[in-house]
């Protein structure tokens, strides 16, 4: 695929970019070329840049998922959708293949994380504990086949490995993520949660925008017709 049919969505103040498993979405100690390296060089050579072009990163997805990732090109843009996202006023839609069924095909759930930083990983715990912090999510069961279960997640709060810890407490770890419980890994090393829709107000329009992206890489997404 040509970088050029990844973009989802650009104008003079955002530019939306598809990233697959297994890219970094900002530069890690594998030295790997970054989606956001990446959206920098393309926009240099196709608008012809002699400087340096700004990008600013206004979220991230976690390396191992794929979906929507949302970049400013203009410094007041970053600012406002940082603080957009910051008081929870746009909407992000995930899906997620769980190696269990859950207990209902709608639910919420509502622990504490803790981040470890040495392992990298959240820990859930169901009342408060020292630095933890409230994290919340809705799911909704849209899909079953022999041995899996699409779940549709709208997430309430944002925290560190958030879905990927909550759903493994709640006995239903994603397929292939091996760090929360998954039985074994995918060849790619890539875990079934997509990030595929993203809802918010445009910086400087105003106008609302919504943009979906279709889940590549596994065939079962294709399954769920995700």
């Amino acid at each position: 695929m040509k970088f050029e049919e990844r973009i989802l969505y650009e104008d003079n103040h955002l530019i939306a970019v598809y990233k697959p498993n297994g890219e970094p979405v900002q530069n890690d100690e594998s030295g790997d070329e970054s989606l956001a390296d990446k959206v920098r060089t393309f926009i240099k050579k196709r608008d012809r840049k002699p400087g340096n072009v700004f990008l600013g990163l206004i979220h991230r997805l976690d390396r191992p998922t794929s979906g929507i990732v949302l970049f400013a090109k203009t410094s007041k843009a970053l600012s406002r959708m940082n603080e957009q996202f910051r008081d929870r006023r746009t909407g992000k839609r995930y899906f997620a293949v769980v190696e269990a069924m859950p207990p209902d095909e709608e639910g919420v759930l509502v622990g504490y994380l803790k981040k470890n930083g040495e392992k990298n990983k959240s820990f859930v715990f169901d009342s408060p504990v020292k630095d933890s912090k409230r994290a919340e999510l809705k799911y909704r069961l849209v899909g079953c086949s022999d041995r899996y279960f699409c779940l549709e997640i709208d997430l309430m709060t944002g925290r560190h490995h958030q879905i990927r810890a909550q759903l493994s407490h709640a006995g239903m770890p994603i397929r292939g993520d091996v760090k929360y419980g998954s039985k074994r890994a995918l060849r790619d090393n890539s875990i079934m949660l997509h990030a595929g829709e993203l809802t918010f107000e445009h910086p400087i329009t105003k106008d609302k925008i919504e943009l979906k992206a279709r889940a590549g890489g596994d065939p079962l997404w294709r399954y769920f017709d995700v």
